[in-house]
Parts: C-alpha cells; sequence; structure tokens
C-alpha cells in the first residue's frame, strides 16, 4: 500500500510533458483543498530536473501584489545563475488566488519575459476554481493553459490506499484517519468542509447570508441524488432567499468541489437554467460525515446506501466534466434519468439501478424516445457493475 505522497495520479505526466515544451503557456493547476496539487507539482518538479522556485501565498494574512514580484524577480535571478549557461528554471506560486490583483502583476511580469525571451516557466495553482478563472480571463486571455485536478478516483484510492468498493463509496477520496470513524467525520467538517466555506468562498467571495450558505452545505449532504425545487430549499432553509441567491450558492460550492446543482437536460438553454436541481456531492465523504452514521450503520442502510451508491457514480462524471462535456438529469412526470451527459454532439443516458426507494421510475425507455441518445446504459443491478464503472475513465462510457 502507498501513501499520498509516494502515489502519483495521472495528471502529473500531463503536467511534466507541457512543462518540457521550449516555453509553455503558464500552467494552472485548479481543483480543491486535499485534492494532492501541491504534492503533484513537487513530484514534477523533482522529476523535470530543472532549477525551481516554490512559495505559497497561503498565510493567515493575504499577501500582496509585490510578493509575486519578489517570487518572480528570485526566480529569474535563479534561472540566469545555471553554470551551463541554459538559463532555464521553473516558478511555482501556490494558493495564488488568495492574493487581491493577482493577475495583472501575473501579466506585466510574464509579458515583460516574453519581450526579453526570458526562459522561465511558470505554473499556478489555486484551491478556488471559480476565483482562479475570473483573474485568468480578466487579464491573461491566451497565456493560460489549465491543468483541472478532480478529486481522487475509484481506482487513485484503490491502487494508492487498497479500498475496496465500499470503502470508496462511504468515506470518499478522503483517506485520513479512516480507521477511527469519529475522528474520520470531525476531520472532514472541521480540517477541510471547514476551511473550504471561511477561506475559500466567504473571505474571497462577496456572500450576503453566509449562513445561508453553510445551511445550503448541509442540505446538499443531506439530499444529495434528489431532486429539490428551490422553493422547497427555501422552505427546508427557513429562509426567504430568491431562487437566483440559492443558484449562486450552489455554483460557488461546485467551484470549491463540494456540491453541485444539475441542471434538467432539454434542448432548450432557458428551460434547463430554470429547472429544479438535483443535488450532487463531488466527493461521498462530505456526504457520509454530515450523516452522522458509522460506515457500518450506512451499509445496513438500504435507502441510505443507495443514495450514497448514485451519489458516487455521478461525482465520477461531474468531477470529469470540461467545457464541452455536461452531466444533466433528465425527468418528465413520475420518469427520471438519472445522468445525462453530453458530450460535444454526442449524448448517453445513464441510469443507476442502486437499491434506493424512489418517487419515480426509471424512464430510459421515455429519455431514448423524446432526444434519441447516442448510448443509454444501466449501471449495477443487472448492469455494469459499479465497481466497472468507477474503475474506467468517464470517457470511456460516454466517447465514441
Amino acid at each position: 500500500m502507498m501513501s499520498k505522497s509516494s502515489y502519483v495520479r495521472p495528471a502529473a505526466a500531463e503536467l511534466l510533458n507541457r512543462l518540457r515544451e521550449p516555453r509553455p503557456l503558464i500552467q494552472v493547476i485548479s481543483g480543491a483543498r486535499q485534492v494532492g496539487k501541491t504534492t503533484l507539482v513537487h513530484q514534477v518538479m523533482e522529476r523535470l530536473g530543472t532549477p525551481a522556485r516554490y512559495a505559497s501565498a497561503d498565510e493567515p494574512a493575504l499577501r500582496g501584489p509585490a510578493w509575486i514580484v519578489q517570487q518572480w524577480e528570485a526566480a529569474r535571478l535563479l534561472a540566469s545563475s545555471q553554470a551551463d549557461g541554459s538559463g532555464g528554471a521553473l516558478l511555482v506560486l501556490d494558493e495564488i488566488h488568495k492574493i487581491d490583483g493577482w493577475s495583472e502583476p501575473v501579466k506585466g511580469l510574464w509579458d515583460a519575459d516574453t519581450r526579453n525571451e526570458g526562459p522561465l516557466k511558470v505554473v499556478l495553482l489555486a484551491s478556488s476554481p471559480l476565483l482562479i478563472q475570473r483573474g485568468l480571463t480578466e487579464s491573461l486571455a491566451g497565456r493560460f493553459e489549465i491543468l483541472r485536478l478532480p478529486h481522487w478516483s475509484f481506482t487513485e484510492m484503490r491502487d494508492a490506499f487498497g479500498w475496496s468498493l465500499d470503502e470508496y463509496l462511504f468515506f470518499g477520496a478522503y483517506p485520513a484517519l479512516r480507521p477511527e470513524p469519529d475522528r474520520w467525520a470531525r476531520y472532514i467538517l472541521d480540517a477541510l468542509v471547514e476551511p473550504t466555506i471561511a477561506r475559500d468562498v466567504l473571505l474571497l467571495t462577496r456572500v450576503d447570508k453566509p449562513a445561508l450558505l453553510r445551511r445550503l452545505f448541509e442540505l446538499g449532504c443531506l439530499y444529495s441524488g434528489q431532486i429539490l425545487s428551490y422553493t422547497k430549499m427555501a422552505g427546508q432553509l427557513q429562509d426567504a432567499g430568491n431562487t437566483t441567491t440559492l443558484a449562486h450558492y450552489l455554483d460557488l460550492m461546485a467551484g470549491a468541489g463540494m456540491i453541485a446543482g444539475l441542471q434538467k437536460y432539454a434542448g432548450d438553454a432557458a428551460r434547463r437554467r430554470a429547472s429544479s436541481p438535483k443535488l450532487a456531492v463531488l466527493n461521498t465523504a462530505l456526504m457520509s460525515a454530515m450523516s452522522g452514521l458509522s460506515f457500518k450503520q450506512a451499509r445496513a442502510d438500504r435507502a441510505f446506501w443507495g443514495r450514497l451508491t448514485e451519489s458516487a457514480v455521478g461525482a465520477h462524471l461531474i468531477n470529469a466534466a470540461t467545457a464541452t462535456r455536461q452531466v444533466f438529469y433528465w425527468r418528465d412526470r413520475n420518469r427520471e434519468v438519472d445522468f445525462a451527459v453530453r458530450d460535444g454532439r454526442r449524448l448517453t443516458a445513464i441510469e443507476v439501478k442502486s437499491g434506493r426507494i424512489r418517487d419515480s421510475q426509471p424512464g430510459l425507455a421515455a429519455f431514448n424516445q423524446a432526444f434519441e441518445p447516442d448510448r443509454a446504459l444501466l449501471v449495477g443491478g443487472d448492469g455494469i457493475s459499479v465497481e466497472e464503472f468507477l474503475s474506467e475513465p468517464v470517457r470511456h462510457w460516454v466517447g465514441p
């Protein structure tokens, strides 16, 4: 069995190949907390064989733009001081999104190196995809490419830690303190959830109702795998917040790698936006930690385990989403398809037979008649096993 620090995630090979190019674009590594961004970059730094400078802005007191200039100048000196005269070096700036106005100094320094044919290669890391994207689109158009690092997949957890499918469904992608379930749940909530909400969302984004956002997170964990109208959410939350506010908060939590609100699949984009969302955790550890159930209790609770299984399938799909690959659900009256994946022009319908009690009937036949998908899959039961589905990359199921 490996450890998190010794296991090399597949994304490392892609980053290494990019950095071996003569002067690659700025490499932006984006992902939620504890997905291994910093570890992955250090592994790549060791394999690259280029002098490198690493610095992090993840400090209690936020740093200013001058700090970026200082780090950049130090990396330039490192590049120019090489005995072989090659002049190449790597600069890695971690948690860059926590510096107010970070994109402007990065743009100025990068453009100066471009004019002077400087050999410095740059990697930026961020645990808030929404915030890093804002800075990139505002100032750095045409100068970067993003490597998105999602939560650990089942195959990665199995290969790195020897996890079984049931362990992955319950503990998700957070292996810390697994032998001690009570401590594990507190660790998830105190050391991962709270810092994500407090430091990656509330501290850096305008949130008029922080208490509402926290309660919405709890609701998302409790109702993961279920369709919940915004009106019903407002009633559950005992808050008069409008649907726009709730939808915005779901977007913020999705950007932080916590919970997504899937839209209903429809041919009309406006109808999709107006639909009730299907709540989905992006890591089933969040759902388990909030449930208050032990692993044994969860395994014995058929309804909960069924929702956990469906949520794991959903997380597998959502974490692999891209600009051209989107994940939806579909429902018409009492007929439902758990997930509909649009990948370019290809459409795949996915029904999960998890054993949970439903308030709707499977709707693959109706969906096929209405939209003629390229592929319709049944996961679980007498279809593709859940373990097999989670063991293959999403493109295997929804690609050509």
